[in-house]
């Protein structure tokens, strides 16, 4: 299972073991004991870049991950050891990467089978959620984004003005936009990237920037222009956009 977050893959490899009729606390999931987290081979996490799990930083690679569960919290462990699998009695500290903690809570309903899920996502963070009968365990992964992404707009948009092209540009302003960061140079941006070949959608950015900076006028402006091209391209969702945002624009920002 692999999922990305922020600009960072992270993969998880595990088996799922199934209650079928037998206790799962204290039986099939030890308690106070350390688990290989699942069944068979160990389990494995791996990391495309260098995250943070619960505030603690952790070098790009793959882990064994093992767990010591108990009913208030479960401590979670990542080896260097990918190959331990059930032989827990003979897992050696130095291998040890990272020790963290992961909150317990109670499942509303019944989860037969082990499973290991990636929840409450934002652009940088996600959980890594483990569920198993009426048990639920989960501890957060941080992911380096900004300073990624400031660094390829250095690199492609800056630095690289002679050959950035309008996807370069629009991109940046953007991440601007998204990221609350420089309003007038976001806007420089996507003018650039408008000024040759507009795009309804790029038009529309433009639109919600000019927003942002409370330029009502030319939010109206770019609003009406992106929605010309939208209706030319048949697309009835930028029209609609486009006629919610220059109706908010007229009422000087207010939704109301």
């Amino acid at each position: 299972m692999t999922q990305r977050v922020g600009l960072t893959d992270i993969t998880i490899t595990y088996s799922r073991p199934s209650a079928k009729g037998r206790t799962v606390a204290g039986n099939l999931i030890p308690m106070g004991k350390r688990w290989r987290t699942g069944a068979n081979a160990t389990t494995k996490i791996k990391f495309s870049d260098e995250v943070i799990l619960e505030g603690k930083k952790v070098p790009a690679g793959e882990y064994g991950l093992y767990t010591i569960p108990n009913k208030d919290k479960w401590t979670v462990v990542l080896s260097k050891n990918t190959k331990q699998g059930a032989n827990v009695d003979d897992f050696k500290d130095e291998d040890n990467v990272a020790s963290i903690s992961a909150k317990t809570y109670n499942l509303a309903n019944k989860v037969e089978t082990f499973t290991i899920n990636f929840s409450d996502l934002t652009p940088a963070t996600a959980n890594v959620d483990m569920q198993w009968e009426n048990i639920g365990a989960k501890f957060r992964i941080t992911t380096e984004v900004d300073a990624k992404v400031m660094a390829q707009i250095n690199e492609k948009v800056i630095n690289g003005a002679a050959t950035a092209t309008p996807a370069d540009y629009a991109a940046a302003a953007v991440y601007y936009l998204d990221n609350d960061k420089d309003m007038k140079q976001a806007l420089a941006w996507m003018q650039k990237a408008n000024e040759k070949d507009p795009k309804f959608w790029n038009m529309h950015t433009e639109a919600k920037i000019r927003m942002k900076m409370k330029d009502y006028k030319g939010a109206t402006t770019a609003a009406e222009q992106s929605k010309k091209l939208a209706t030319e391209a048949k697309n009835t969702d930028y029209v609609k956009m486009n006629d919610e945002l220059i109706a908010t624009a007229k009422k000087g920002g207010t939704t109301k």
